[in-house]
Parts: structure tokens; C-alpha cells; sequence
């Protein structure tokens, strides 16, 4: 899984913990490829039960705006490119044109004494053609470079989004660390307060079998004596 495709699915992961559904972004990728695989292989084995597929409507929805996003991109993109080769055509067009205009100007030169008007009527309609060409050639490169603008704009934009998709994936982790270490330290003050009260409930068991065996032992000793007592006695009246 790539760094890009990780971040994707750490999104949706998000989301749908949001929803209330906890599923890991692997989980959630293997799904989107099942769901995938069984949509491809109804629609093209079985294209009229293909409705019972989960989320069939969904995924055609998704699929075909995706294909007519393509299209129109790859339209874009050969229409963009005709029209940078066609400028470059007519600005190459242009050079010649202006090349074979004055190759012409140096000719009709030569007879300026013969067709004075013939040859300012012609240098007047070549220099308007190469100022006409001239300005389609610079508006051509303007385009070129309109073009140029717009991917770097569309770059810029896609590199923001990846920075702030890496800004929410590190704040995601770190909270994510700082919820783990708060489960763990109260996870800890919880078995210490268990392990207090266990050795008080010890304790104070000890105390109450030391009280029973105190009073054990003084009722033995009782029970000696006044024995001890009744023998002597016995024995004196029997003397």
C-alpha cells in the first residue's frame, strides 16, 4: 500500500469511526475491492441480475462519472495539445511568410522606378500580414502559457491537499497516542487502587485470625487452671 493510498484509507477509516462503524483502513480497502470484484463480475457475466449486487446503483454511479471524467480530461488534454501545435505551426508559418515577404520587398525594390505604387501597396499588405501573423503567434504562446499556468495551479492545488491529507493523518495519530496513554494510565491507577485494597482486606484478615488464635490460647489457659484447680481440690478432700 502506498504512502498516498495509506493516507486514503486512514481517511475512511475516520469517517467511518465517525459514523459509529470501527473498521481498520485495511478492512475497509478489502472491502471497497470486494465490493469491486463482485460488481465487475456481475456486470459483465450476469448484467441482468446485476442489481442484486451490494450497492450496485452506487458503484455505477461512481464508475461512470469516473469514465466521463477521463474522457473530458483526455479531451481537454488533446485539445490543449492541438492547439500548442497549431500556434507553433503558425508562428513557423509566420517566419516564412515574413522571409518570403521581404525576399519579395528586395525584388519589387529593384523596379521602384517603374511601379512606385505597385511595390508601397505591396509592402503596405506584407507588413499587415506579418503583424496579423505576429499577434496570432503571441496569442498562441499566451495560451501555451495559460496552459502552463493552470497545471502548475492544478499541481499546487493537489500538493495542498496532500499536505493538509499528512497534516490530519499526524494530528489523527498523535490523538490517537494520547487517548492509548491515558487508557494505560488510568489502566495502571486502577490496578494499583486493586492492589491497596486487596492488601487491606489481607491485613485486616491477619488482624482478625491473630485476635481468634489470642483468644484461643487465654481460653485454654482458663480452662487449664480451673482444671488444675478441681484436680488439687479432689485430691486434698480425698487426703
Amino acid at each position: 500500500m502506498s504512502k498516498r493510498n495509506k493516507m486514503l484509507w486512514e481517511v475512511v477509516s475516520t469517517k467511518m469511526r465517525e459514523r459509529g462503524f470501527r473498521r481498520s483502513p485495511e478492512q475497509c480497502k478489502c472491502k471497497w475491492k470486494n465490493l469491486v470484484n463482485r460488481y465487475k463480475g456481475k456486470e459483465t457475466s450476469d448484467p441482468e441480475n446485476g442489481r442484486q449486487c451490494p450497492f450496485f446503483e452506487e458503484l455505477t454511479a461512481v464508475f461512470t462519472q469516473r469514465e466521463q471524467n477521463m474522457q473530458q480530461l483526455l479531451l481537454e488534454s488533446e485539445a490543449r495539445s492541438a492547439q500548442t501545435k497549431k500556434g507553433v505551426k503558425r508562428f513557423s508559418g509566420d517566419r516564412s511568410s515574413e522571409e518570403f515577404s521581404e525576399d519579395e520587398d528586395g525584388i519589387e525594390d529593384d523596379s521602384e522606378e517603374e511601379r512606385p505604387a505597385r511595390t508601397n501597396s505591396r509592402k503596405r499588405k506584407a507588413d499587415k500580414v506579418v503583424v496579423d501573423k505576429s499577434s496570432r503567434a503571441m496569442t498562441a504562446t499566451n495560451t501555451s502559457s495559460n496552459t502552463a499556468s493552470g497545471i502548475q495551479e492544478m499541481l499546487k492545488e493537489f500538493f495542498q491537499q496532500q499536505q493538509m491529507m499528512e497534516m490530519q493523518w499526524r494530528e489523527m495519530m498523535e490523538r490517537r497516542a494520547l487517548e492509548r496513554q491515558l487508557f494505560e494510565q488510568e489502566w495502571r491507577q486502577s490496578m494499583e487502587k486493586l492492589e491497596r485494597e486487596r492488601l487491606l482486606v489481607e491485613q485486616a484478615w491477619r488482624e482478625r485470625e491473630e485476635q481468634r488464635r489470642i483468644r484461643e490460647e487465654n481460653r485454654a489457659e482458663r480452662r487449664d487452671a480451673l482444671l488444675t484447680t478441681l484436680l488439687n481440690k479432689l485430691i486434698h478432700e480425698s487426703n
